[in-house]
């Protein structure tokens, strides 16, 4: 089966939040404060979860992206990924964390079937990491990244650029790429959080290669979309791993966009910065699965063409990246 929406675009990626909770506090995408977490009843529970997933894959989902939150956080997240793994028609089930708790889960995490990790890293420096993340221990994420490389789970290293914060960077994080088969892909900053200071921290997704090329010659690579994500990616000359640039505020990758999400109180959404939602626990709870693919259908039927922002212009309410799963 395909889902398709209206603007024939096939959508068959799943980003799944199972918890609002995170064991940091990143400045883009949350308050210092954090936020209120949500009451136990406002939650999905793994089985309720399971079933989206079940309904999402039966209508067309090939790949379903596990996010938070930080999902390694919530208690008995290997027996729900081994669930989900389990899922008949699944090609691809894979985890995005910060990796605080990796190094202690990252056997546990293979076992259950996930394929790849996404690791959250915008530093490479202490202070830093610590400012960024709000009390974060760089040297735990570091050992996280280095067991799960020992056990052969493919990586990929997020940074989120910010000009005056951490763009001095850029070559360092690029040339973890020389000797290790690692994927690091460079995000511009999103304006999140609103305000009118945000177009001082992005540094756009042009600069950040042309920056990077000053020292290493970058060659294209092939990108399927279906496959990748929104990342151009590239590799330096001879090396072993990727470096890609994902550009949602300067370059729109919308018309390849192939993704809906679901966050862990069960609100559904075609666009990140979207206002099309879905609330779907009460559907849920009703056991209903047609109308759950229905609705599942309907809102992918509602997506836009693409998101409001570019370098000039935040039209979205603010919001935590945290409560959504980013």
């Amino acid at each position: 089966m395909q889902l398709t929406d209206s603007f024939g675009r096939k959508i068959n990626y799943l980003r799944l939040s199972v918890t609002d909770r995170c064991n940091l506090r990143c400045s883009y995408c949350m308050p210092a404060a954090g936020v209120p977490s949500l009451k136990h009843h406002e939650i999905l529970s793994y089985e309720e979860l399971l079933q989206v997933s079940q309904a999402a894959v039966a209508l067309g989902v090939e790949k379903i992206r596990i996010t938070g939150g930080e999902p390694l956080v919530r208690k008995g997240i290997t027996g729900f990924l081994r669930e989900l793994g389990g899922i008949e028609g699944l090609r691809h089930l894979v985890l995005t964390t910060n990796g605080l708790l990796l190094a202690e889960m990252v056997d546990e995490l293979r076992a259950a079937g996930v394929q790849r990790l996404n690791i959250s890293l915008d530093s490479l420096r202490d202070t830093t990491f610590t400012t960024i993340t709000r009390g974060g221990d760089l040297r735990r994420v570091l050992a996280g990244i280095a067991a799960a490389e020992k056990v052969g789970i493919p990586l990929k290293l997020n940074m989120v650029v910010m000009r005056g914060v951490n763009d001095d960077e850029l070559l360092d994080f690029a040339a973890m790429t020389l000797d290790r088969p690692l994927s690091v892909r460079f995000i511009e900053y999103m304006p999140a959080a609103g305000g009118d200071g945000w177009r001082s921290l992005l540094v756009p997704g042009g600069e950040i290669l042309s920056r990077i090329a000053t020292r290493f010659k970058l060659v294209p690579v092939f990108r399927d979309s279906k496959l990748t994500g929104p990342a151009r990616n590239y590799k330096i000359e001879g090396a072993a791993g990727m470096v890609g640039v994902i550009t949602p505020v300067s370059g729109h990758f919308c018309g390849e966009c192939n993704r809906i999400r679901v966050t862990s109180s069960g609100m559904a959404k075609s666009c990140l910065f979207g206002h099309e939602e879905e609330d779907l626990k009460p559907i849920i709870r009703s056991g209903d699965r047609a109308l759950l693919e229905g609705t599942l259908r309907r809102l992918v039927s509602s997506k836009p063409l693409k998101h409001p922002l570019s370098e000039t212009n935040c039209r979205c309410d603010p919001f935590a990246m945290s409560r959504i799963g980013g």
